[in-house]
Parts: structure tokens; C-alpha cells; sequence
């Protein structure tokens, strides 16, 4: 077998500038992106033309030094059974269509339908490897048992010939741990069909909070052990939101609709004014209603002005809450979506907020966001109840123009 070096013209978004292509024997074509990893064919009892896929390390062949570094290359296969698996191929949207139904059941009673994947499918992520159907199915009833995971699918591309890509948020609590953590994991999945089989024979995870994420990758280890932290959030009414992205410094979220009553505030750090908020949900309000406690509590800084908010209870409507009886509290809705968060524990102070806004600032412009001018802390616990290493605290940044790609 010769190894020749190619520049795919199909990439993934994490792509290298060129890939290692396995040839053998003629009439062959490689179905290959140059992400991060390569699934290498290698010939199949000595068939002729027809090779075997699977997800290895690049050694030997004349690579010297070679590394866990792979790339992805889904198949090489004769010529006339790859047509049907090229770019926007009717069966390449038809397995599209399958992962958009299937996978939202992975972690469900349901689960995902193993018909069609090989037994010989490779699955990679940054810390776990298997490379057969049974293990594959094995690593995700552990993560059901143990972390009772919920996977949300925001989108799925083709990305190559016989190759699909998946963007993904999955959220885990470690129910193992007393103070039950909860994990965020972000990414997108790199897919690949055998043509021979027309089922998936590799899946390659990536995460966006890691540089590193061959396997065994020692900053996906720590990047879990981060996620470990002791946080205490109350069991209180929050605003909603879905993770859409974890990087290694904040997470973007997506927020629904909610109200606040705002009043005006000395500093950002500064509780003037919360009497007289705390004051309308307590009863201080046209009619006397007292509202249930929420979280968290948000001190906006916006230029040389600062505010500080209280969350409405969620099923509350500007049209049906009573009137403040203090003409300092103004309620109103707070309709942006997409933001950034920059979350730590101990004490909130203006040091620590400056350092961590400016750390977010700086992040977000680096991947190229769009963040707004102003920020908002978040507090959710209670500090004379509350431990400082226990309390949970958000830098909060609105961002502009957000879209979540592949």
C-alpha cells in the first residue's frame, strides 16, 4: 500500500491543512475530511478493492514520531459505491434525516437505533474509545446510569462524502456526589458511513472547551475535574435558558423572555435599592400580592449607570403584575436572547467582577462575538447563609448577531 498526502476538498471546521490518503488498488476513491483524526482503511482479508474502516493511529508506514494526532478519512471503497454517499446525495439526506430522529433518543428509554451502525464502529471522544458496536453501547448506558444526561441536537451537515457532522449540547448531573454537580459538554460529532454497508462505522467527538481533544487527552480530564466545583444554586424559580455553548471560559445561552423589577443602584456590587425591590415582591405593590423568592439577583452595569434587578416569578405577564407602590421600581421585559457567561464562586467584588468581565470581554472578541457594551453580575445565593467557596456568581455579557454553526 502506498501513502500519499492530499488536501481534501470537503473540511471539517477543526480542519488541518492536509490529510494522509491509504490507496491500494485502483478504481478507488477516498472518502476523507482532514479533521483531527483519520479512520485508515486497511484491506479486508486480502479482498481486493474492498477495505476495512476504523479509526487508528497514525504509526509506522514510514511516519516517523507519529502521535495520538489522526485524522478522519470515513472509507475507501471502489468508485461505484461511493456515488451514492457524494455531496447532498438523496441517501446521504436520508441518513441525515435518520441522525436528526434518532439521536435525540440516546439517553432515552428508546435509545438510538443500532441497526445501523457497524459492529466493527469506531467511537472516539477525548477521554473514551471503543472500537465495536457493543462498547459503543455500553459507554452510553453508563452515562445514562451515572450522569442521567439530557442531549439536545441543534443541528446536523453534511460535511464530506459519507461523512455527516452533528453540533450537540449535552448536560449531566453526577448523582454519585453529594452536592450533584452538573456537567455541560458542547461539540459536534463527525459521523462516517461504510459505503459498503450503508451504516456508520466511526463517531468522533469533539469538544469546544478543550484544544486538545485526541484521546487520551489530559485537558478533557481536567476539563471535567473543573466541572466537579461546589456550587450551591437555591431551589428557587431562575430565568430559563439552554447552553448552547462551553468554551474553556464561558458558555452562550439562550434565554426566553422574562420580567424583572429594576430599581436604580449605587455600584455594580452595591445592594441600594434592593429594600425596595425585595419590597414589591414581598407585598409593597398595588394589590398586595406577595410573589415567590427567585433567583438570581442582578446588578446591571451600563456605562457611568448601574441597576439593580429582581426576576419576576416565570409565569408573571406585564399585563396582569401588580404596580410597584415605590415610583423608584420600574418592571419590565427582558426579550434579548443570546448571551455570555462567565461563571465563579467566593466573594463578588468589584476586583474580582472587573477581572472577570474584562476576561469574558476578552474571549468573546477573540472568537469573534459580538458583545454588548454592558454586563450584568448575576448572585444567586443568599451571602449570609452561603459559604463564599459554595456561592454561585455570573459575569453576564448580551451578545449581538449570534449564530450557532456546525
Amino acid at each position: 500500500m502506498a501513502l500519499s498526502r492530499a488536501v481534501s476538498p470537503a473540511c471539517h471546521p477543526q480542519a488541518v491543512a492536509s490529510h494522509v490518503v491509504l490507496a491500494s488498488a485502483t478504481n478507488v476513491t477516498p472518502l476523507c475530511s482532514s479533521v483531527t483524526r483519520v479512520s485508515v482503511a486497511s484491506t479486508s482479508d486480502g479482498e481486493k478493492g474492498f477495505l476495512r474502516f476504523g479509526t487508528h493511529s497514525l504509526r509506522g508506514a514510514g511516519i516517523a514520531g507519529s502521535s495520538r494526532r489522526q485524522v478522519i478519512c470515513s472509507a475507501v471503497a471502489p468508485a461505484a459505491s461511493t456515488q451514492e454517499y457524494a455531496m447532498y446525495s438523496p441517501k446521504m439526506k436520508e441518513l441525515m434525516a435518520f441522525l436528526e430522529k434518532d439521536l435525540p433518543h440516546l439517553f432515552d428509554e428508546q435509545g438510538i437505533d443500532k441497526s445501523m451502525y457497524d459492529e466493527k464502529v469506531n467511537f472516539v471522544d477525548p477521554i473514551t474509545k471503543y472500537d465495536n458496536l457493543n462498547g459503543y453501547l455500553f459507554n452510553i448506558q453508563m452515562l445514562r446510569r451515572l450522569f442521567g444526561p439530557i442531549f439536545e441536537l441543534h443541528n446536523v451537515k453534511q460535511t464530506g462524502p459519507a461523512e455527516i457532522t452533528t453540533r450537540w449540547t449535552m448536560t449531566m448531573t453526577f448523582v454519585l456526589l453529594p452536592w450533584r454537580p452538573q456537567l455541560i459538554f458542547t461539540g459536534t460529532s463527525v459521523m462516517t458511513v461504510n459505503p459498503e454497508t450503508g451504516k456508520f462505522n466511526s463517531h468522533v467527538d469533539f469538544w469546544d472547551s478543550i484544544n486538545n481533544n485526541d484521546y487520551f487527552s489530559i485537558e478533557g480530564v481536567q476539563d471535567v475535574l473543573r466541572q466537579l466545583q461546589i456550587y450551591k444554586t437555591p431551589d428557587l424559580e431562575t430565568p430559563n435558558y439552554r447552553v448552547l455553548k462551553r468554551t474553556a471560559v464561558y458558555e452562550v445561552r439562550k434565554y426566553d423572555q422574562f420580567l424583572v423589577a429594576e430599581t436604580p443602584s449605587d455600584q455594580v456590587v452595591g445592594n441600594n435599592g434592593f429594600n425596595e425591590v425585595a419590597g414589591y415582591l414581598f407585598g409593597k405593590n398595588t394589590t398586595g400580592e406577595k410573589m415567590k423568592m427567585t433567583t438570581p439577583v442582578f446588578n446591571q452595569a451600563a456605562g457611568n449607570k448601574s441597576s439593580l434587578q429582581f426576576v419576576l416569578p416565570l409565569n408573571s405577564k406585564l399585563s396582569t403584575v401588580p404596580g410597584p407602590l415605590s415610583e423608584n421600581v420600574k418592571l419590565r421585559a427582558v426579550e434579548k436572547s443570546f448571551a455570555a457567561a462567565i461563571k465563579f464562586n467566593g466573594q463578588a467584588t468589584e476586583e474580582v467582577i472587573r477581572e472577570k468581565e474584562s476576561a469574558l470581554r476578552t474571549a468573546l472578541i477573540k472568537d469573534g462575538l459580538q458583545p454588548e457594551e454592558s454586563y450584568l453580575l448575576a448572585r444567586y445565593n443568599d451571602p449570609g447563609r452561603t459559604r463564599p467557596f459554595m456561592r454561585r456568581n455570573e459575569v453576564i455579557i448580551w451578545l449581538q448577531n449570534f449564530e450557532l454553526g456546525v
